[in-house]
């Protein structure tokens, strides 16, 4: 499994493909994440920020080489291996986005309450931030999963599914990334951390449903 997940980000990397979906995540934090703004506040924004590269980036994973050569690929090492190199692969390149979103908002912004009265502990809050960054990237690489190759086949089918996922997975109540996130919003007014562990958990096991579903689907449709 190294050597697989070596072999896809040497092509990930000299592909250039994952330019837009870094661009798309600088973007908006360049757009959400300003200097002075209370910490909590910058960190649930760059938070969810990720979410949609993290989907993104397991498109761009799993569609990285020809046809033939990932038949070739999955000859050699099992379909479901590959497909999984794939996915890991692009869930390390979110996680990595998702660490340097955290650094950056927890470099520039004020470590007060959003009223300004309170103060916020700042090591407590970045690995707050970092672990609903992770949330939302793990999501993301499970929507990510599930909307493409594999499972949808068809990109007109695929892409808008996997942006309307990733918008709901953000607003709708009782999402692990929504309750990471509003965590973070909700502690800011009173300056108070909350530890996302539940909805990392939770996202931990969303995510190996999905790659088990898109890895058994890979070794019978292959």
């Amino acid at each position: 499994m190294p050597a697989l997940i070596g072999y896809q980000t040497a092509l990930l990397v000299r592909s250039q493909r994952w330019l837009p979906p870094v661009l798309l995540y600088a973007a908006l934090l360049a757009v959400g994440v300003q200097p002075g703004q209370p910490l909590l506040d910058s960190l649930g924004l760059a938070a969810a920020a990720i979410l949609p590269a993290a989907a993104w980036l397991v498109r761009i994973c799993v569609t990285g080489e020809p046809p033939a050569a990932r038949h070739c690929a999955g000859a050699a090492a099992g379909p479901w291996r590959v497909h999984l190199a794939s996915v890991l692969t692009a869930l390390g390149a979110a996680s990595l986005l998702a660490a340097a979103g955290t650094a950056v908002a927890a470099a520039i912004s004020d470590p007060h309450s959003t009223n300004r009265l309170t103060d916020v502990p700042v090591a407590p809050a970045a690995l707050a931030g970092l672990l609903a960054a992770l949330v939302c990237a793990l999501l993301g690489t499970a929507i990510g999963t599930l909307c493409g190759r594999p499972v949808l086949r068809s990109t007109g089918v695929a892409v808008p599914s996997m942006l309307l996922a990733a918008l709901m997975v953000l607003v709708v109540g009782g999402s692990p990334a929504n309750a990471a996130v509003d965590g973070l919003v909700t502690g800011s007014r009173s300056g108070t951390v909350h530890m996302p562990l539940i909805p990392f958990a939770a996202s931990v096991g969303v995510l190996a449903l999905a790659v088990w579903a898109a890895c058994v689907l890979a070794s019978r449709r292959t």
